[in-house]
């Protein structure tokens, strides 16, 4: 058997470990045992053949840390069902734990009374999940209910009525609405419980929502402000995740994703699951989900406004619509006198890229202000949250082109601390590119490339040159360039091979290294030569034979490459026209795509047809597609009419979409398209 980092050998001596009275042992081993054996919530053949075992361990009252383990149990279970009642079907190992679950039933239903609260707390959630006879695991669920002391166990199990109400509709879900109902009516529950019972019966019947949804959880919301939950009374101990396995080698890059991924997930209030579960549930509505974020982001207690910032961003990146309202909201935490939470809707606004334009004197007199009071190094504070808040407001800033970002960014790059942070944006201010530019060489030219620790650093460098397109780094560029081949640095010399590209006929003397590599051994480098050596040469005869290669070339990538080069070049290229014709039949959107805007570059009203319809067709097969498509579309002027009841279409769905459904490239996608219909029909 394996698990995530190879061989499962060492299954038998976690589980063993498990038991130790060793407190660290037990830490360790349960941490390996999350990052390996049950690695991002994955269920391998060995995870489920630890199952047995783990009940064991759950089943005996001398095992240290029970709660632990039962909580191991639920989560390989639970991520086990997920599999087999998601789009895609489950595998034998998936199928056989839930099966192990269900099997154990009856010890599920013992843990529920256990007199530790961990355990009871551990095993409510696979109630709903793995008891089979309704009657039964409503009895308990509802026994469960009258008999927790606490907020938290109570929140979970109105939650499993729900989750066994939507797994066993038939039988269940007419208990459970009437349970919701009433529960929801009853003035001496919690407002806390009663706002569960509202959201839980929103999930199990979405269609039902209302404004007086809405409304009914606005109300408990403030009735909850008022009567706030100590932390004490629900914060559970942090549960190991596993190591990510970096050390002082890691890129400051990758620490800082893991560091953002473990923010994410930590809990800051009762409800902060319920919560979520609300949005996720009210998906499309919008105008709904923030007026609830606006009386979220009213609270007094900071957690319930770091849980409203965080959903606030979602939201956002998420959904379309005018978030206007939710911006200056969230702007307005900036200032927040917990720190947390300023560094929180600094973040979320630097998330929100193109749509954060209604916070920009926001961010502005927020950076402003840490620098009166902090000086001008404030960049570089070791104060954590201070820290995270003003490089997440000067970056947000920076991503609007405001100038203002500028000092702390050059700060950035004169200390060092971060420097990538501030490459990552330094892009977006052109206006300062006389100032830019010669500390981002001097930054690229400082990273050793012969360790492995700076590769993304120069990548960022480089991205930063490359927007910028600056003659004066040609020079640091090359000179990078000609490292990373050295030393096979290959990302890095594709990133240096695009800076280049940026740059021109500027950029000639690299035209030795950049022709050498059109034969390089790495497969996305000579397709980055190609192109860089046509921005700079202009000449289409030295580069058709290379290009008309990578067509015939068995990888995606370096066919769509190629294409899109060739869409440059234009009516010069008419040998490849053959060649582009066949690839519209290709298997893969991301050959299609590319393929049919080049022949209409190339050939032009006469493919049209053949153009139009491989693109449509990819748009529908995949909206990741929709950028490349649209831009298109757009270049192709009237030929493109047929397109309009697609455009239309795009214009109504509410999901982000375009590449990477990113906030960027789904506004991009929405005005093109806005811009192409208004063409499209004026005539």
């Amino acid at each position: 058997m394996e698990h995530a980092y190879g061989s499962a050998d060492e299954v038998p001596a976690l589980l063993l470990a498990l038991r130790s009275s060793d407190a660290e042992e037990r830490r360790k081993a349960l941490g390996r045992f999350y990052g390996a054996v049950h690695h991002q919530g994955d269920v391998y053949p060995c995870t489920t053949a630890s199952l047995p075992f783990l009940f064991e361990l759950a089943d005996d009252v001398t095992t240290p840390d029970r709660a632990d383990i039962v909580e191991l149990l639920v989560s390989i279970g639970s991520e086990a069902h997920g599999r087999c009642d998601g789009p895609y079907d489950g595998s034998e190992s998936h199928v056989e734990a839930v099966a192990a679950m269900r099997s154990r039933a009856e010890t599920l239903i013992r843990f529920a009374g256990d007199p530790d609260v961990r355990v009871r707390r551990a095993v409510i959630p696979g109630l709903g999940l793995f008891i089979d006879d309704v009657d039964r695991a409503s009895a308990v669920l509802r026994d469960r209910l009258s008999a927790e002391p606490s907020i938290v166990e109570q929140l979970l199990v109105v939650e499993a009525m729900a989750t066994l109400a939507l797994r066993l509709p038939e039988r269940a879900e007419a208990q459970a609405m009437t349970a919701f109902a009433k529960l929801a009516a009853d003035r001496a529950a919690s407002p806390q419980i009663r706002l569960a019972a509202v959201v839980q019966r929103a999930r199990c019947a979405p269609d039902h929502i209302s404004d007086d949804t809405i409304a009914t959880a606005i109300g408990l919301l403030r009735e909850m402000d008022e009567a706030a939950v100590p932390a004490e009374a629900w914060c559970d101990p942090h549960r190991p995740t596993g190591s990510t396995g970096f050390g002082d080698g890691a890129p400051p890059q990758i620490v800082a994703a893991f560091e953002d991924l473990e923010r994410r997930s930590r809990i800051h209030s009762p409800t902060t699951d319920l919560l979520r579960s609300f949005h996720w549930t009210l998906a499309a509505k919008v105008p709904q989900r923030t007026t609830l974020l606006a009386e979220q982001l009213r609270s007094h207690d900071p957690g319930a406004r770091l849980d409203a910032i965080r959903i606030s961003a979602d939201l956002m990146k998420s959904w379309r619509g005018d978030h206007t309202r939710l911006i200056t909201l969230v702007a307005e935490h900036l200032d927040a006198s917990h720190e947390e939470v300023a560094a929180e809707a600094a973040a979320a606004l630097n998330a929100c890229h193109a749509i954060a334009e209604p916070a920009r004197e926001a961010l502005a007199a927020h950076v402003a202000a840490q620098y009166a009071a902090y000086g001008p190094d404030v960049w570089l504070t070791p104060q954590v949250h201070l820290r995270r808040s003003h490089q997440e407001a000067v970056q947000a800033l920076a991503r609007l082109g405001d100038e203002r970002a500028l000092p702390s960014i050059l700060t950035a790059l004169d200390g060092g601390n971060d420097a990538w942070r501030a490459a990552q944006v330094a892009g977006a201010l052109p206006q300062a590119a006389d100032q830019l530019v010669p500390r981002l060489c001097d930054h690229l030219r400082s990273l050793d490339l012969t360790q492995s620790l700076w590769e993304m650093s120069a990548r960022s460098d480089l991205s930063a040159l490359t927007a910028l397109a600056d003659d004066s780094a040609i020079g640091a560029i090359t000179e990078t360039l000609a490292t990373a081949v050295a030393h096979e640095l290959w990302s890095v010399a594709c990133s240096a091979l695009e800076a280049l590209r940026a740059l021109g006929p500027s950029a000639a003397p690299a035209l030795r290294t950049i022709r050498s590599l059109i034969t390089a051994s790495d497969a996305q480098v000579r397709p980055a030569a190609v192109a860089a050596l046509w921005a700079i040469t202009g000449d289409p005869d030295e580069v058709m034979r290379p290009l008309l290669n990578l067509l015939d070339d068995s990888a995606p990538y370096r066919i769509g490459e190629a294409a899109t080069v060739l869409a440059e070049i234009g009516p010069p290229a008419p040998e490849a026209l053959p060649r582009l014709r066949d690839l519209l039949t290709h298997d893969y959107e991301w050959v299609r795509v590319p393929c049919a805007a080049a022949l209409w570059e190339i050939g032009g009203d006469a493919e049209a047809s053949a153009v139009l319809d491989t693109l449509l067709q990819a748009w529908e097969q995949n909206s990741a597609t929709a950028n490349e498509v649209v831009a298109c579309l757009d270049r192709m002027g009237p030929a493109a009419r047929p397109a309009l009841p697609q455009l239309r279409s795009e214009l109504h769905q509410p999901q982000r979409r375009g590449m990477y459904n990113s906030i960027d490239n789904d506004e991009k996608l929405q005005e093109t398209s806005r811009t192409l219909v208004e063409r499209l029909t004026a005539n």
